[in-house]
């Protein structure tokens, strides 16, 4: 098999876990295999699950109901997230023989950013439904395990501290385009400020897709005040508080019930500042009411997004594509990059899978890198992704999970079992390195 000169087979510095052990550049399926029977043999089975279905049923326990349900839940009868484990149920693994495979790296650069393995997390919003340590948790998770982290703009810590809790590595910022042009610009130069490697464009969210559990459930986290740290944070948005409080705030239109004093509570605690001021004051509702006049932008165009090219010299990714057509409208306004997504199947119910979009995007686009997410549970995945012309895989809701059962040890422990797979799965299937994993590697039924 010759390698893909595309894809770059450098180590990436080992990364060091928040325990003490430190997770080696080579052979890591091997290491946590081993760490994992070790511990066996002395009584101590894994704090966090590593079959994906036990992992999603210990955090069902972990979570609240609507807390669950909003990570958990899809849009409409969510066959588009069942379309996602279907359309990398039907790519089958071909494996080639007597290749040696005693030393693997799973390490690559993508973006000119170096990656311990081509795998990042993906942008997850409102954390601190699964950790009160939200996205800081999180970060420190891709830290100890060497993958970047794609930091959401509804994350419940702002961009700055995400980044403080973890110098120097490696982040990317997703950005909701919002109806306010003056807090996109706002979003984007604190995201450059703050050291981010890219601004990914998210184009499938002008507006909340049908989401029945949370409809069930009557709940919003963003209008309890959560998921709002990237906004409370900023400048611009908070100048719009404030207009909006002085011209007095409406008070409901429906009759409170009773859990309308915990979603008061919920806002001041969620607001900056002491809690008991915010209860006192009009802040905490005028912020919730802001936010839901600006968060999206339906009149948003492909003409639009020029105007990021003016504002910032980061890399430009999109994500949300689909469609080759779309893939070549993208490679001509000149972005760095596309990521396949269906928003995990949250946007829209009946949507094509992620991996089934992923190969046609690919094809049309081949100077461009190209990562996908959607549905990966696991290393497998993830090496079937890359075989389909994948520069980067990525991992969402198994890390928020892992996030929900342990803090940052569990997210960590829940990356670390999707790379020990990855690193397993391409020693079995004759790949030394990611370079190695070729189309010839798969058939789709």
């Amino acid at each position: 098999m010759t390698a893909q000169p595309t894809r770059s087979t450098e180590t990436a510095p080992a990364a060091t876990s928040g325990d003490s052990d430190t997770q080696p550049a080579r052979n890591v399926g091997r290491w946590v295999q081993s760490r994992v029977y070790l511990n066996g043999a002395m009584g101590r089975r894994p704090t966090v699950p590593v079959a994906p279905a036990r992992l999603e049923a210990a955090a069902r326990r972990a979570m609240s109901r609507r807390g669950f349900a909003y990570v958990a839940g899809a849009a409409g009868a969510e066959s588009t997230a069942r379309a996602n484990r279907a359309a990398l149920d039907r790519v089958r693994i071909v494996p080639r023989r007597l290749v040696d495979v005693s030393s693997r790296s799973t390490a690559t650069t993508v973006l000119g950013t170096p990656m311990s393995a081509p795998v990042y997390l993906a942008p997850i919003g409102v954390l601190e439904m699964a950790h009160r340590e939200a996205d800081v948790a999180a970060v420190g998770a891709a830290a100890d395990t060497g993958v970047p982290m794609m930091v959401s703009t509804q994350a419940s810590r702002p961009m700055e501290e995400v980044a403080a809790a973890a110098p120097g590595h490696p982040l990317w910022f997703q950005l909701y385009w919002s109806s306010n042009e003056d807090l996109v610009t706002s979003f984007v130069g604190r995201a450059e400020r703050a050291g981010y490697g890219a601004v990914v464009v998210t184009l499938d969210t002008q507006m909340l897709g049908w989401r029945p559990r949370d409809l069930d459930l009557g709940f919003l986290p963003f209008a309890r005040g959560l998921g709002m740290a990237q906004y409370t944070s900023d400048p611009v948005f908070r100048d719009l508080v404030r207009r909006r409080a002085a011209g007095g705030v409406p008070g409901p239109t429906v009759r409170p019930g009773p859990g309308a004093i915990g979603t008061l509570l919920s806002m001041a605690r969620a607001y900056p500042g002491s809690t008991v001021e915010n209860l006192r004051s009009p802040l905490p509702r005028a912020a919730v009411q802001s936010f839901l006049d600006v968060f999206a932008q339906p009149a948003l165009t492909w003409s639009d997004l020029a105007r990021l090219r003016e504002v910032t010299t980061l890399p430009v990714l999109l994500k949300g594509v689909m469609h080759p057509d779309d893939a070549l409208r993208a490679r001509d306004a000149g972005v760095d990059g596309i990521v396949v997504s269906n928003h995990g199947g949250r946007q829209i119910d009946g949507e094509l899978g992620a991996l089934d979009a992923l190969p046609d995007v690919v094809q049309a686009v081949p100077e461009l890198p190209v990562l996908v997410e959607g549905g990966v549970r696991g290393g497998a995945d993830v090496l079937k992704a890359l075989a389909l012309g994948a520069r980067a895989v990525g991992l969402g809701r198994p890390y928020a999970y892992g996030l929900a059962v342990a803090g940052r040890a569990g997210a960590r422990e829940a990356v670390r079992h999707v790379l020990a797979e990855l690193d397993l799965t391409m020693a079995l299937t004759g790949c030394p390195s990611v370079a190695d994993v070729e189309p010839e590697l798969v058939r789709r039924r």
